[in-house]
């Protein structure tokens, strides 16, 4: 806001308003093509109308729904605002984008909307202009003024719709090589990214080289900026929005770069997915300058999750080598009284003198201590060693540092664990200041080095099976929205047993699943890993929710193992909006309903699984209103040194009823906030929201008698008129029905059961029984064979068929698409 406060003030305080902003706009207008273009034109509201707000809303690929594409002023959750509206509502912003005439709305207008409602003072104005033809989208203005838009405000408001520009970032990104150099459009479902011609400069790539995969790039950015990255490329992470941060890339030699990444969330719609759209530029030169106590902190943050000892001298030369503007940096462990050389920066030979290439081995790895009797003399002291500008040392240090040159000994548990090298090539001052921080640096980095020898494969296997053994993304939910958050107690050091897994099932229902395996190790993320397929594999079975847990208890200690595990497992009917809770040992789950009271539900319980053999499991009934959030977490969140797991549970219980529902990506990462780190974390929420259109059902039990195919075919066309199903769609309904149950009835024993559904002009037709075993299509039929056509016929008047298992038997099931 500073820079178009002084944009306004600077023009002559003699002209009207609308001529001020004019001639702002102008001078907007005029300059080069700039990111943040759209957003300055917009402040410009905020300056000559005194606006709170404003927001551009343009129509996507999908010209169903208008989203908004950037915005200026106090955030739009203040007023009740929506990131995308139906473009045929009554809403403002759809009538003067279908109209093409400004809406003008005061207070007394706006009383009764729902936008009022949601906000904790009504008293503002909105105005909504057309932007260009009618079509074109709408400029949205709030303002709190109590005298709502004046003569001057309106003249205003209409020139900064002129000047805002149609093509606006929409949901669909142009082609790669139409985008702005730092411009970028990712399908977060896909992976697939399109990029400006300057982005990929920033990384160092060529266009004929780039395979337009995400994975791409950010297998070159650095380890430790992946998890903030993805909280923005992951879809499930990231709330609809602008997101902003600062993430580094590694280069060829040299400390990382900084990049600057400001992207949106465009939501999915009907045949589109979602995407992010933004730019990228390089950050390096706007990052302020830091203090010696800064750049201590940002060392020892790095060294905390350095795995390796090469990763400790990344982050050494990323810390010291550009703050300090030393020319090159060499870091080497001690062992046997040899330097084992693990980082030179930079990299190339020829950078180095040449008493190192003729002395060392091959490939660099190697250089005897005896070499070099400065350094060897400081390494047996101890301390750090400085020598200016012209100092006498013996050729293989000297041409390190001609302009300077600090030797820092690395001590590590009562012994050398290596030495750091620096040199400028211009003379070089060493202040007191900077005197300090290198000793304190080469304090912090000996030790890094000791806990590096700690990571060996095992670790790497962890993290890898941390990746992939948690879920990529959650699932899309039938009238229910769900995010999942996984925190580990520090980063790339332990990984532990936290999962967390949400499993769609039949006609439906829901599975939200939370668990911890006992420990910190690659045993407790394997077992951890075992444990969540084995849950997932008993829910698609279609068992009841303690019959779930009761199976994976007796699978955990068939393992034998000496570990347990806590579980929590609820299972919601999302058209009834009831639910069941069965927990294994683990927490109560929290529940904040519509009115913004939160409980802890204390929910029966059994132990932990892999404890007792006969255990059981009760189940506790939850009644879910629309609007209502579930929070299932485990106790990294809620447990710390100073307060037990119920004054936690409390707490998040307390922290959910203050969160805005709306925003659930926001409500995650607002939980935590305040999360003490003594363990990982995991958290899965979900917001019920009832589902728009019900399903109808009707159930049949097919008896085994005589009559029973011509009974389920009487109950097939009774229910089947009922639902105003049209005849020929009834017709092949019928045909169906006899197919499925006459198979049941001859191929298997015990009940049969016959369900019929219609939800979204979809007739659902499953048939129930003990077998396990599926039907089977016949590859071929001779004219003399008497059965085998019931599954060629059904496959031939259907949409869809197949088999589901459910509880040791299975269902066989088709769809039809009636007439409409």
């Amino acid at each position: 806001m500073a820079n178009v406060v002084s944009e306004g003030a600077a023009i002559s305080g003699t002209r009207t308003a609308p001529e001020r902003a004019e001639a702002a706009l102008e001078t907007l207008t005029t300059a080069p093509d700039t990111p943040d273009r759209l957003r300055r034109v917009l402040e410009q509201a905020l300056v000559f109308a005194g606006a709170s707000f404003a927001g551009v809303y343009v129509p996507g690929d999908d010209p169903s729904e208008l989203f908004l594409a950037e915005s200026a002023g106090l955030p739009r959750t203040l007023y009740g605002l929506r990131d995308a509206y139906p473009a045929a509502g009554g809403t403002p912003v759809a009538e003067a984008h279908r109209t093409g005439r400004p809406r003008w709305l005061g207070p007394e207008q706006l009383a009764g909307s729902p936008e009022a409602r949601r906000t904790p003072s009504p008293d503002f104005s909105v105005a909504a202009l057309p932007l260009g033809p009618v079509g074109s989208g709408c400029l949205l203005v709030v303002s709190e003024h109590p005298g709502g838009f004046g003569t001057d405000d309106r003249a205003c408001l209409e020139l900064i719709a002129r000047a805002v520009a149609v093509p606006v970032p929409a949901a669909s990104a142009a082609p790669a090589g139409e985008l702005p150099p730092d411009a970028f459009s990712l399908a977060v479902d896909s992976g697939r990214v399109e990029v400006g011609d300057g982005i990929l400069r920033l990384f160092g790539l060529a266009r004929d080289a780039f395979d337009g995969r995400v994975e791409t790039l950010l297998g070159l950015t650095v380890p430790e900026d992946l998890p903030a990255l993805m909280s923005v490329v992951e879809a499930d992470h990231m709330s609809i929005g602008e997101r902003e941060l600062e993430f580094r890339i590694l280069q060829p030699s040299g400390a990382p770069r900084w990049l600057r990444l400001r992207g949106r969330l465009l939501p999915a719609g009907e045949g589109r997915s979602a995407r992010l759209v933004g730019t990228v530029a390089d950050a390096s030169t706007l990052r302020a300058g830091v203090t010696d106590v800064t750049r201590v902190q940002r060392l020892a943050a790095a060294l905390a999750t350095a795995g390796t000892v090469k990763d400790v001298g990344n982050a050494v030369v990323a810390a010291l080598r550009g703050p300090l503007r030393a020319d090159r940096i060499a870091l080497a462990e001690l062992e046997n009284e040899r330097l084992v050389v693990t980082v030179l920066d930079p990299p190339e030979p020829e950078a180095w003198p040449e008493v190192w290439r003729s002395e060392w081995r091959t490939e660099w790895p190697e250089a005897p201590v005896r070499a070099m009797p400065t350094l060897a003399a400081a390494l047996r002291e101890g301390r750090a060693r400085i020598w200016p500008a012209g100092t006498s040392l013996e050729p293989a240090l000297a041409e390190v540092g001609p302009g300077g040159l600090a030797v820092l000994p690395l001590p590590a548990g009562g012994r050398m664990a290596g030495a750091c090298l620096i040199g400028w090539d211009r003379p070089h001052d060493f202040g007191p200041d900077e005197r300090a921080l290198l000793t304190a640096c080469a304090g912090l980095t000996g030790q890094a080095l000791l806990r590096a020898h700690a990571f060996d494969a095992e670790h790497e296997l962890v993290g890898m099976l941390q990746r992939t053994l948690l879920p990529r993304r959650l699932p899309r939910l039938p009238g229910a929205v769900a995010v999942a958050r996984y925190l580990p107690t520090t980063a790339g050091l332990e990984v532990g047993g936290d999962w967390y897994d949400v499993i769609p099932l039949a006609d439906n229902h829901v599975a939200l699943v939370i668990g911890d395996v006992q420990g910190h190790n690659a045993g407790a993320a394997t077992l951890m890993g075992q444990m969540r397929t084995a849950l997932r594999a008993y829910a698609a079975e279609g068992h009841a929710p303690d019959v779930v847990v009761a199976h994976a208890n007796r699978l955990l200690l068939d393992m034998e193992t000496d570990l347990f595990a806590t579980c929590a497992y609820v299972e919601v009917d999302m058209e009834e909006g009831t639910a069941w809770c069965v927990r294994a040992g683990h927490l109560h789950p929290v529940l904040r309903h519509p009115d913004g009271t939160a409980e802890v539900v204390r929910a029966e319980g059994g132990p932990p699984l892999g404890v007792l053999a006969q255990a059981e499991f009760p189940m506790t009934p939850l009644r879910l209103q629309p609007g209502t959030v579930i929070a299932l977490t485990t106790d990294g969140l809620v447990e710390s040194p100073d307060a037990d797991i119920d004054v936690g549970l409390e707490r998040l219980a307390a922290e959910l009823a203050a969160g805005d529902p709306a925003h659930l990506g926001l409500v995650a990462d607002a939980l935590l906030a305040g999360a003490h780190r003594g363990d990982d974390v995991a958290l899965l929420l979900m917001r019920y929201d009832g589902m728009a259109v019900r399903p109808l059902r009707e159930s049949w039990t097919v008896w085994r008698v005589p009559e029973a195919v011509r009974h389920a075919r009487r109950f097939t066309r009774r229910t089947l008129r009922t639902w105003g199903v049209a005849q020929d769609t009834m017709d092949a309904a019928l045909l169906v029905v006899s197919e499925l149950v006459t198979n049941a009835l001859v191929h298997t024993g015990g009940q049969v059961r016959l369900d019929l559904t219609l939800v979204n002009h979809r007739l659902r037709l499953a048939v129930a029984d003990s077998s396990p075993r599926s039907p089977v299509k016949p590859a071929s039929i001779g004219w003399e064979a008497t059965g085998g056509r019931g599954i060629i016929l059904v496959e031939a008047v259907s949409a869809a068929w197949g088999t589901l298992p459910l509880s040791g038997g299975k269902q066989v099931w088709a769809e039809l698409v009636p007439d409409t």
